[in-house]
């Protein structure tokens, strides 16, 4: 079995045995994070192959190369950034993520989860990488199927519960898991903190579904997202990420703790989507 994922405007994209093997057309043409990171002005399959060869080789992706622990940051407001500052603050006490080579994986340590979701893209499909989950283990993760490494979150919130947590982040890319783990949440009692990744794409009821069990949502290049969501708090202008509730506020918080460089805080009506900054096409 490959690995698949959907990165760069959303391109499908196969690795199997450390080398990229298939790569899609991207949906966004342009988007301002990659110009940014990259400098990549036009989102071609061939610049997403570069991509992601570039993340085999340096992070050792999809291999058993993996680096898995990380205190960089990629951006300032990234879901793993997010998470490190509220696992490193006690705001939260555990984190529920993908990881390629292990699938859903349960972590308290920082580090692992920056390592983890630092350069990750929208995994869909991954096979178990021996070395990668042995690494996560040893590091204090815990693997919820390391023979499958099955991408679950609702059964990795219900581990992380039998483990004894109850502030628990888990990223999330579909209504219906949203829908799911609260659900898991109600029923065990848990304090959840639901964060929506990887929507570029998503229909309009999706997005309502999305927008209605998360706390916080990274917009990607999603048109309803943007068009739907009533954030308490915005995060940046390109690719905004939104707070929707009290409790995905105070997460993005205790991560403005942890950012060295000047913050502006100001209250006005969001969301605030310059259009010159969005990805094109917003889809």
């Amino acid at each position: 079995m490959p690995h698949i994922m959907e990165m760069m405007g959303k391109a499908r994209l196969v690795v199997k045995d450390g080398k990229v093997i298939e790569v899609g057309a991207p949906e966004v043409e342009w988007c301002p994070l990659f110009v940014k990171l990259r400098g990549v002005q036009k989102m071609t399959p061939e610049e997403i192959r570069k991509n992601m060869e570039a993340r085999i080789s340096e992070f050792g992706m999809f291999t058993d190369k993996r680096k898995l622990e990380f205190e960089t940051t990629v951006v300032a407001f990234g879901a793993s950034e997010i998470m490190m500052s509220g696992l490193n603050s006690d705001f939260l006490e555990t984190t529920v993520t993908a990881c390629d080579g292990a699938g859903t994986v349960i972590s308290s340590n920082p580090a692992l989860v920056q390592g983890i979701g630092g350069r990750m893209s929208g995994l869909v499909e991954t096979e178990p990488i021996d070395a990668v989950i042995k690494g996560i283990e040893e590091r204090g993760g815990t693997v919820l199927a390391p023979s499958t490494a099955a991408i679950d979150p609702a059964g990795g919130v219900r581990k992380a519960a039998e483990l004894g947590y109850k502030k628990i982040a888990v990223t999330i890319a579909g209504a219906e898991t949203a829908t799911k783990v609260r659900e898991i949440e109600s029923e065990l009692g848990l304090d959840l903190l639901v964060i929506a990744v990887h929507v570029t794409g998503v229909s309009r009821e999706e997005a309502k579904g999305l927008l209605e069990n998360s706390d916080i949502v990274i917009s990607c290049a999603s048109k309803y997202i943007r068009e739907l969501a009533k954030p308490l708090v915005q995060v940046a202008a390109a690719i905004p990420l939104f707070a929707l509730t009290q409790k995905g506020k105070e997460l993005v918080i205790e991560r403005a703790k942890d950012i060295e460089s000047p913050i502006l805080i100001n209250t006005m009506a969001l969301p605030v989507l310059p259009e010159h900054k969005q990805p094109r096409k917003l889809i």
